[in-house]
């Protein structure tokens, strides 16, 4: 998901699908620990979305503080 899509959703559904990258993170670690991940790259892409739903938050908040 890009960043203007993630723009249009409420700061409500940014934080659950916050919470749904960190769930899926910690899947993805928890499968290269016991030597099942098929594809490293996925826990980096995790990482980095849900960095880009965090700062989207921030934005929010700060235009809202305004």
């Amino acid at each position: 998901m890009n960043a203007n899509e993630l723009r249009e959703k409420t700061p409500d559904q940014l934080r659950e699908e916050l919470a749904n990258l960190k769930k899926e993170s910690f899947n993805l670690r928890f499968q290269a620990a016991t030597g099942q991940l098929e594809n490293p790259a996925k826990i980096r892409e995790a990482r980095r979305a849900a960095a880009r739903v965090k700062t989207i938050l921030n934005e929010k908040a700060k235009s809202a503080a305004e």
